[in-house]
């Protein structure tokens, strides 16, 4: 493929109405939605993607029932040992992006037993939204930003974009030039409201567990067709 989108997003939608059209319970859609994103993963970096993000777990998720949240919870924990694997295999730095002090202290230390294990991987760049919301992101930067500004450690004059952006969890790594959300929703439903001002928005029917390589292949195809202009000045598409 031609030009690739250095990092490209993905909202992960669709897995319970994918479940229910199979006649099976909405976990076993999120179980088969979990697996999906070792794959696509992947294949993203066949394609020559730098950097993928996904939403895993929103702060408006902790409102899904009981029993919804404790299975995302179980899986989330299966999941953090799989991904270990998965990365020592194919050489993937792994990040999480979003507050993870509500979660249960075991998930917390394998969170970070995960980015410290692959820090220093050269692969594709993995960054998963656990307990992320894009508000609640801005609002903790502001907040340790006014706590460096009260302390002297930074200073008025020099607060910009730039500097800003050094106190968002995603700190270092570069905007998305490609969002995807799957299974027909078209909103954002809170995810990297800062990061996105200048991505191109890729929607599908496609409920995420059936996303596959032929789709992200499509997506990438549709955002090669778009002209991107910053200020009138066309923007050349990373290769």
């Amino acid at each position: 493929m031609k030009n690739v989108p250095q990092h490209v997003a993905i909202i992960l939608d669709g897995n319970g109405r994918w479940a229910k059209s199979k006649g099976m319970p909405r976990n076993y859609g999120h179980a088969q939605g979990s697996k999906n994103v070792e794959r696509i993963c992947e294949e993203a970096w066949r394609l020559g993607i730098k950097y993928l993000t996904v939403y895993a777990f929103s702060t408006e998720n902790w409102n899904r029932p009981k029993d919804e949240v404790d299975a995302l919870m179980k899986l989330l924990r299966n999941y953090m040992k799989t991904c270990l694997t998965t990365a020592a295999k194919n050489d993937m730095r792994v990040r999480v992006i979003g507050d993870i002090t509500r979660l249960d202290n075991d998930i917390q230390d394998r969170i970070l037993e995960l980015e410290e294990a692959t820090k220093n991987n050269g692969g594709l760049n993995f960054q998963i939204a656990i307990n992320y919301g894009s508000r609640d992101e801005i609002v903790r930067a502001i907040r340790a930003l006014a706590k460096d500004l009260v302390e002297g450690k930074t200073d008025w004059s020099i607060v910009d974009e730039a500097l800003f952006g050094q106190y968002l969890d995603t700190k270092g790594i570069p905007d998305p030039d490609l969002l995807i959300r799957t299974s027909g929703e078209q909103r954002l439903s809170n995810f990297l409201l800062w990061q996105l001002a200048y991505t191109e928005f890729y929607f599908t029917d496609v409920h995420w567990p059936d996303f596959s390589k032929e789709e992200l292949v499509r997506a990438i195809e549709v955002f090669n067709s778009r002209n991107r202009r910053f200020g009138g000045v066309k923007e050349e598409t990373n290769v």
